[in-house]
Order: C-alpha cells, then structure tokens, then sequence
C-alpha cells in the first residue's frame, strides 16, 4: 500500500473507537456479522456472478503473512512511533509519500500483513496467463508478487510501478532475494504511467487506491492498458453508499463516519464510489465485501472488498 500523504494521528480517535465500538457495525471477536436491527449495518447477498468460494468469514484473519512479513513487536514499535514521532514533509505528493514511507519501509509488511486483508485470497483467485504481462499499480514492497511466486516465472514480465523509492527498494531487494528475475521497477505516477494502450493482461491493486488522490484517474488506466478480455483485480477498504444497493452490503451512519475519518489521519482516504466505478468499467467476475480485524484494537474490524473484473472484447 502506498501513494499516500500521512498527517499526525488525529487525537480525537480513541474516543471514536469508543463510539463505534459499540454500534451494530462491529462484532464482537469470532463473531460472524448477522443482520442488525434497523439503522445499524444491513448485509446482502454479493452479485449472483460474486463466488468467492473458501474465503473465511469476515472475522477471521484469511490472509496470515506472506513468507516475508515475520511478527515483531520490535517491528511494530518502530512504524507507530514513525507514525506519531515524525510528521510528514515535502511539497509535492511523492515528497511527502517518501517522507512517509522512508523510515518505515523495512518493518512495512510485518506491520500491515495484519492490517490489510484479502491480498491471499485475491492472488489465489488469479489466473496468470503464460507470456502475459502483469503490472501491480502501487505495488509498495512487492509483496502480492511474492505471494504469486509459483506463478510469476510464467509471466513474460511483471512491473512494479509505485511513486514510493523507498518502498520499490525494499522490492528489489526482496524479489531478487526470491530469484524472480523477469520483473520490472518503474517510480511512476499510477494515473499519469506512460504505458501503450492494451499492452497488459492483468492489473492488480492492493490497497493502494484509497491513497492515490485522483483513484478515478488510476481506474482510468488500469482499463486503457488493458488488453481486450484482459483481468483486474482489486482489494481495498471502503465504506458503502448512503444507500446502498440490494446487492451490496449497506452500512451503518457510524461505520461511513468513523473509519474514512480514522484513516483520513495518514492521508488514507476510504470512498463508497470504488466498487461502483469497478462494476461500471469492467465485467465483474468476483467480488465480495468483508470485515477485517485491526493490529490492536481487537474490538474494531475495518470494512474491505475483493474485486476481480475484465476489460469487454
């Protein structure tokens, strides 16, 4: 995950966490979600085309780490006093992503292998088409092509394109450690990347649209790039419309309220109009919606989608 902007956490949020905790958008550890009473959070049925089969309930960590990330409290320590301690600098948006990142890209996938949910089971839903081309928009420490290792090596190329140094560092260092020896780096703007038009067969991001400030411009992209029958897939957070559709999870006032303004402090910015844009450009092949636990704050799970879509022929 990266494209992001950070600004010191806001201090106003252990009281919310107080606040949501207690509403029908939360479960309680272990729990799967039922239907609430009316006002709190209301789950439908995915899209008829929505079979995401062996994916666990929204409570249970899918994921695990990929074999890079390894739990460390030392590890963790160091990226939450980054995060408090060292306020981010810079006049242009890749200035402050490199203020951001720089002092927390070696401990980034152990901190967030807990935090950002669905990158397993989205790489496992994958097919990867022999001599295609595979680029992973903000594709930080490279991590969704570890988990896709035993499948890269069929791949023509695989680009790595992220406006982070520090965090493309960290992915060279990791895949040559892994001995993938067809990909590429590129230090890009993932809605301005120089790339022809239908030259990719899949697309591929990974929490990276929620702190990418123009994501319309990235999806934008992702389609020109495409080749015609050519796949993308997305996992992220999000919260819902207002209104949701009957085929989407609706969620409560607090859950639209609380999480875009917790991660609004590092300059992650949750949007209810991600999966509507996904379904509108691209014929949908999967997509569900689940809830996600937190490093820390057992009580608290953080609502994300998985989206697999194709570009029409």
């Amino acid at each position: 995950m990266s494209q992001s902007q950070q600004t010191p956490p806001d201090p106003g949020r252990q009281n919310a966490v107080a606040a949501v905790s207690n509403t029908a958008s939360v479960s309680r550890p272990g729990e799967i979600e039922s239907l609430p009473p009316r006002g709190g959070d209301r789950q439908q049925s995915n899209l008829p085309d929505s079979d995401w089969s062996g994916l666990p309930d929204e409570h249970v960590d899918a994921d695990g780490p990929a074999p890079i990330a390894k739990k460390s409290l030392r590890s963790d320590l160091r990226v939450l006093w980054h995060l408090i301690a060292h306020p981010v600098r810079g006049n242009s948006h890749q200035e402050r992503l490199e203020s951001f990142y720089r002092g927390q890209a070696d401990d980034y996938d152990s901190f967030r292998s807990r935090l950002l949910h669905g990158r397993g089971p989205l790489i496992e839903r994958l097919q990867f088409p022999v001599g295609g081309v595979w680029a992973d928009l903000g594709a930080g420490t490279g991590e969704n092509i570890l988990r896709a290792k035993q499948h890269v090596g069929s791949l023509n190329e695989v680009i790595l394109v992220d406006l982070a140094e520090s965090l493309l560092d960290v992915a060279q260092r990791q895949l040559a450690d892994a001995k993938i020896d067809n990909a590429s780096f590129q230090l890009a703007d993932v809605t301005t990347w120089d790339r022809p038009d239908n030259s990719v067969d899949l697309v591929t991001f990974s929490y990276s649209l929620t702190m990418v400030p123009d994501w319309f411009a990235a999806i934008e992209l992702a389609h020109r790039i495409l080749k015609p029958g050519g796949m993308i897939a997305v996992t992220d957070f999000y919260v819902s419309r207002k209104y949701a559709s009957s085929k989407h999870r609706q969620h409560s006032w607090a859950t639209r309220w609380f999480w875009p303004a917790w991660f609004a402090g590092d300059n992650v910015y949750l949007s209810s109009d991600h999966c509507a844009m996904l379904h509108r450009k691209f014929e949908v092949q999967c997509f569900c919606e689940r809830l996600g636990k937190v490093p820390y704050l057992p009580l608290l799970r953080a609502p994300y989608y998985l989206f697999v879509g194709k570009k029409s022929t």
